[in-house]
């Protein structure tokens, strides 16, 4: 049955419908991406409005953000005008998003245009949003709507004018024209009208280097395509084996939820070591982007490994289900975020799973990630003064801080700290029910249901814990309230040991944290001495009551020698090998601030590095990570 298809037409004659009969209640949208290269994009917006006062917001609070993320700093060159004078308008005193501006009478229509800057804060995260080969449009930042409205009820008809020759993805649907070419301007691309809330949840990229991988048959199933925009096309080439798994994934979350929520999927994929790095979810699409060349080289591709899987999961697990305080009305309502453990600590735990299960990870890369995590967890001092839950209602504060103090401060650890959770959850489960029931069961009754297009069913905490015991009765209200409140020192490995594994230390090196001090250029001593030394010597972080905090060392401070002998990685490591053997301690020559000074640090347990070691027991861990599709 070819139901992508027949679905995605029938999804264009309703919005023709819709713009032949309430064209004129339409916001026209056209925003000129020609000057991306030098990160300015250019909008013209006409809207219908009548005589009097009229006050136009900016959206403020950003789905996948979690928080009032929306560049109002970047807004400029704003101009409105309507029956041909131009308006003057006022921004709000207090509210920096809102501007008024009073219609004069006989006006339906005002016309406004301004611009917006990208060269920081694509998609929400640090870095431009263009080069002079790619780009990442976020609708959100090139629009303005009424107050008040609802962002379901506010209709845009949207089109984009592209620099010359490059070619775009996006979940939109062109318009009845030529692939949504204009004919006269083939660099215009129209779309098909939709809500304000399906435009910013569609965002485009384009480039002059562009490939299009479809990954399903259009009679199975809604079809599911990676685009990919790159600075070259030779950072464009994936394997036939990364094919194969991006395959193994949709049939996996196909058989995981036994349910899609969307018409058709985008992998929408920027490679450029200059454009803005991040993943943000949306319903029918995900807007990913990584260094160049992630495909091509082996330690980038492993790090990345379970980027797209994480966001696809959100299709399910935070577009389609959705918590009650992140289910806003519009973009200036503010959003709750106190169960982002479920939101990002579920959808992490299930992401890198379905990484293992797709096999974009062997299940020993798996391990090795989940023991870097719970390390990282267990030496998080902070948790003994603030709770999980208060990680996922400070993410306004916490997102995008740097790495100094990260240990004592938190920071977004709702994402791993929730992996664990919920790994927890899972092997409960199948113990609970001698094998019989696992998370895969939850899932499918929490997240599956009908398939068809994009809507949004919100959830409370209770919902969770309803659904659980409909898999499993249990005190899972205990159990999860336990987890997300507690301010115990250690980090909740239950699920690891329940999985037939304990978390473990000794000197041979962890496959990601090794990786990561390579493509990060540092040395990683964070489970001995308690710190992180940059190339140039400068401490990145230095984890709060570790020996080198207890020396007196803290972060931004620069590693000058080790043990009277210039700093290299080599020289650090030696010094910890030897450490074991040895009753002197390290002394670590450190500038500050252009003062210099030695800091004694009596540490005798060599070299730390953490992993998984099999218990006695079923192999629980292993059987979550066995596949559901041959």
């Amino acid at each position: 049955m070819r139901r992508s298809v027949s679905a995605g037409s029938l999804l264009t004659l309703v919005f023709s419908f819709l713009a032949n009969i309430a064209g004129a209640q339409s916001i026209q949208l056209s925003v000129d991406l020609s000057d991306a290269p030098r990160n300015i994009y250019h909008s013209q917006l006409t809207i219908p409005v009548k005589p009097g006062p009229l006050t136009l917001v900016y959206p403020e609070w950003i789905p996948g953000n979690h928080r009032p993320a929306g560049p109002i700093a970047n807004v400029t060159g704003i101009k409105m005008e309507a029956g041909g004078q131009t308006l003057l308008w006022q921004r709000d005193p207090v509210d920096m998003y809102a501007f008024h501006v009073d219609v004069p009478s006989g006006a339906s229509e005002l016309k406004v245009s301004l611009d917006t800057i990208t060269n920081d804060g694509s998609a929400g995260a640090s870095g431009p949003a263009a080069t002079t080969n790619v780009l990442d449009l976020n609708w959100n930042q090139v629009v303005l709507y009424p107050q008040g409205a609802s962002s379901d009820a506010v209709q845009v008809v949207p089109s984009i004018q592209l620099p010359a020759g490059w070619k775009f993805g996006t979940a939109l649907i062109s318009s009845n024209s030529i692939d949504g070419h204009d004919l006269k301007n083939p660099d215009m691309k129209r779309f098909e009208p939709v809500s304000l809330t399906t435009l910013v949840d569609s965002p485009l990229i384009a480039g002059d280097h562009y490939r299009r991988i479809i990954l399903t048959s259009l009679r199975d199933m809604p079809v599911h395509v990676i685009d990919m925009v790159s600075e070259s096309d030779s950072s464009l080439v994936m394997t036939a084996a990364d094919e194969a798994a991006y395959r193994k994934l949709v049939a996996e979350t196909g058989a995981l939820f036994g349910a899609r929520h969307y018409l058709e999927y985008h992998f929408l994929l920027t490679l450029s070591d200059e454009a803005g790095h991040h993943g943000v979810e949306h319903h029918q699409s995900s807007d990913n982007s990584v260094k160049e060349r992630t495909l091509l080289e082996p330690d980038l591709r492993l790090t990345e490994a379970g980027l797209l899987p994480h966001e696809f999961t959100h299709s399910w697990n935070g577009k389609y289900r959705r918590p009650a305080g992140l289910a806003t009305r519009n973009y200036q309502d503010p959003m709750v975020g106190d169960l982002l453990w479920v939101y990002e600590g579920l959808t992490e735990y299930l992401g890198e799973v379905l990484t293992a299960r797709s096999g974009l990870w062997t299940p020993e890369q798996y391990r090795e990630a989940l023991a870097e995590t719970a390390a990282m967890l267990d030496h998080r001092t902070g948790r003994t003064w603030r709770p999980l839950e208060d990680t996922a209602r400070s993410v306004q504060i916490l997102r995008l801080q740097g790495p100094e103090w990260e240990s004592w401060r938190r920071g977004l650890d709702y994402y791993p700290e929730g992996e664990l959770i919920w790994l927890e959850v899972d092997t409960t489960i199948r113990q609970q029910s001698h094998g019989e029931k696992s998370l895969n069961d939850f899932c499918r009754l929490f997240y599956g249901g009908e398939s068809g297009p994009p809507k949004v069913v919100p959830y409370t905490f209770d919902d969770v814990v309803r659904a659980l015991n409909q898999v499993t009765p249990y005190d899972w209200a205990g159990l999860l309230k336990t987890r997300v409140n507690s301010t115990d020192p250690h980090a909740p490995v239950g699920g690891i040991e329940r999985g037939g594994w304990r978390l473990v230390y000794n000197d041979q090196p962890n496959l990601f944290i090794r990786t990561g001090e390579k493509l990060r250029k540092s040395v990683d001593a964070s489970y001995s001495l308690g710190l992180v030394v940059r190339e140039d010597g400068v401490l990145s972080d230095v984890i709060y009551g570790s020996p080198a905090y207890a020396a007196g060392i803290g972060p931004g401070m620069k590693l000058v020698a080790i043990n009277g002998r210039a700093w290299s990685r080599d020289v650090l490591l030696d010094a910890l090998r030897t450490s074991k053997d040895s009753q002197q301690p390290i002394d670590l020559l450190v500038e500050n601030a252009k003062f210099f000074k030695t800091y004694s640090i009596a540490y005798h347990e060599g070299i730390r590095n953490p992993h998984l070691e099999r218990i006695e027991g079923p192999d629980i861990l292993g059987e979550i990570l066995t596949s559901l599709t041959k």
